[in-house]
Parts: structure tokens; sequence; C-alpha cells
């Protein structure tokens, strides 16, 4: 079912049982009119309602907000870096301080995306060039491994002509 509102500027669609037979108040949200909205089969003279009854066009309430009050806090009764804090919270035993300072003091090494990242292609170069070397003893030990051991230095040199391809390019 469409509605139209009264000011003529928008239509609403609605299920059709939405509407009961009694009728019911709809608001535009376009214009902010209310009315009374019949089923369409239920509509005649009577049910009109005029534009002067329907409410004016009301403007958005804006809320005014109280202003905000600062609340004091409480000084903390104990230390959160305290030994008996830190050991009754979360299970940390401060016994000997000076360990701990040691402790603090080294830094862990890690090697870092990039230098993962070249170890890995150390690694891999490595192992095909070990393959490279000793291809012609896996064949005569494992000869089933001469045509994935071709096809394996067939895409390295194919890789590579394609990366020097692309270096000469540019």
């Amino acid at each position: 079912m469409i509605i139209t509102c009264n000011c003529g500027e928008k239509k609403f669609s609605l299920p059709d049982n939405s509407i009961p037979v009694a009728g019911r108040m709809v608001q535009c949200g376009f214009c902010g009119i209310k009315w009374k909205q019949f089923p369409p089969q239920n509509l005649n003279n009577e049910t009109i309602i005029d534009k002067k009854i329907s409410s004016p066009v009301k403007k958005p309430v804006t809320k005014i907000s109280k202003p905000k009050t600062k609340k004091v806090k409480k000084p903390r009764e104990i230390n959160l870096y305290s030994p008996e804090y830190l050991q009754k919270k979360h299970g940390i035993s401060l016994n000997n301080v000076e360990t701990n300072k040691k402790l603090v003091g080294v830094k862990k090494v890690s090697f870092g995306f990039y230098s993962s990242l070249l170890l890995f292609l150390i690694v891999i170069i490595s192992i095909s060039r070990g393959l490279y070397f000793f291809q012609d003893f896996i064949i005569q030990a494992f000869p089933v491994t001469e045509f994935y051991l071709n096809y394996f230095f067939e895409s390295m040199r194919n890789m590579f002509e394609i990366f020097k391809n692309l270096i000469s390019n540019y």
C-alpha cells in the first residue's frame, strides 16, 4: 500500500496489513506532519483530515547536555608497582631486585622481517645449488626423481630469465 503525505511532497510504501480498520496515526519523515491513516477500502469523505488540523512542522529537538562534573579520584592506598601488590595481583615475586634490573637491561635479539626474508632466500638458493651439484647422484640412486629435478631446474631457469628481463627493461 502506498500512502501520500498531506503536504504532497513524499509517498511511502507500507505493508498492506500495517494499517488496521480503525486507522492509525502516521508521521511524515520528510516534513513531520502527523495524520490518521485508514486502509484504502475504508476511505470515504468523512475520514479526510484537513491540513489545518494537522500539526505544524516541528524543528528537530536538540538536547542540552549538562556540564560534566569532574570526579575526584581517591589516591591509591597501595602503589601499583610495589612488590606486595605485584605478588598479590599478578603473582610476580621480586626477591632479588638486582637480578631483575639485569634482566630488564638485556634486549631480545630478533631478525626482523627483511633479515628473515634474506635468510630464507639464502637457504632456498643453497638447497637448489646443492640439488644441482648432487643431481647425478640423486638420479642414479632414485631414477624416478629425474623428471621432477628437470622440471624444478627448468622452472628456476624460467624465473631467473623473467627476473633478468624485468631488471633489464627498467
